[in-house]
């Protein structure tokens, strides 16, 4: 597949007693139902690997473009695609073949996250414009987390991530969670996986921590916020968790922006970190996620056509 899908989102936000369940001092919505946005977006995944006993430290990176996208938005409804240019990467890092569909839905009391993530071909920079190639090296994700946000009346995950509200006032949450992950990796040219060159890791976490947005200025913001835990799994799944491991994991969001009444800017970033142990029992880092920049345009008008969309989205069973 020559072409990489770097990052498509679909969101239906479910209102879920919104107005009830927010304090409107804290929390505001925009007047707007309709807007637009383009960005700038790059997912990743890559492994790191760090064994002192054969002296050795490796990032496994993957040489995909930057992604341009176009999204549109409707009440509590979102549809965005993005699509990644071959003349946008570096050729001297070689060549990966990346198909990457994320979800992240920000809802009143949850916030979930999907991730379906397939790559094939990686390099490491051993030095300043010196890499080595790993082609045949394939690393597939598949991974769904959740989490409660508990002072859902004040804080708003929206605000941060998809500018439909506005934080008035800065607040925090703690939040609690989990999440499950499957990793398969296959490869016969690394060091870490020479004796087992495929890998099926599956995992299942708990997990807490703590977001904060603050509000300074006239109109600016900063959110940020991190969830930390541990995972129980086994990398063969044919002995069904005969032989469990513990490992440590943490999910960072970071995001800063303007909001003007009709239009917002917004960079964020967010990661999901999971470990694993390689063939001497040493820790390998799995890093995956996305930088996006985004511009946000909200139409005081919009066409009659959306009127019939919500009647129809406003009879589906969700």
């Amino acid at each position: 597949m020559r072409y990489s899908i770097l990052f498509i989102s679909v969101m239906l936000l479910f209102c879920q007693k919104a107005l009830a369940d927010v304090d409107s001092t804290y929390i505001q919505r925009f007047p707007q139902q309709l807007s637009a946005q383009t960005y700038v977006a790059k997912n990743f995944i890559f492994l790191h690997h760090d064994n002192e006993d054969l002296g050795i430290s490796r990032e496994y990176m993957p040489n995909n473009p930057v992604s341009l996208g176009l999204g549109v938005t409707w009440k509590n409804y979102s549809f965005s695609f993005g699509y990644g240019f071959d003349f946008m990467r570096d050729k001297k890092k070689g060549k990966t073949k990346s198909i990457d569909f994320q979800y992240h839905y920000y809802g009143r009391k949850f916030i979930f996250d999907i991730f379906y993530q397939d790559y094939k071909g990686f390099y490491d920079e051993v030095s300043d414009e010196k890499y080595v190639l790993y082609p045949d090296l394939h690393l597939k994700q598949i991974s769904v987390h959740a989490q409660y946000v508990f002072n859902h009346r004040k804080f708003s995950y929206r605000a941060a991530f998809n500018q439909s509200e506005i934080q008035r006032i800065s607040a925090g949450s703690f939040q609690a969670g989990g999440g499950i992950n499957y990793s398969y990796i296959n490869s016969d040219s690394t060091l870490i996986f020479e004796n087992n060159p495929k890998r099926r890791i599956l995992q299942v976490g708990i997990s807490g921590g703590y977001a904060y947005n603050w509000v300074f200025g006239k109109g600016f913001y900063l959110s940020g916020g991190i969830t930390v835990g541990a995972n129980f799994g086994s990398d063969n799944i044919k002995h069904s968790f005969r032989k469990i491991e513990v490992s440590p994991t943490a999910f960072p969001r970071v995001s800063a922006g303007y909001n003007a009444r009709s239009w917002s800017l917004r960079f964020s970033f967010l990661g999901n970190m999971i470990s694993f142990q390689d063939i001497d029992k040493k820790e390998v880092n799995q890093l995956n996620g996305s930088f996006m920049m985004s511009y946000i345009h909200r139409f005081n008008s919009y066409p009659g056509v959306m009127k019939t969309v919500d009647k129809i989205m406003d009879k589906l069973p969700f």
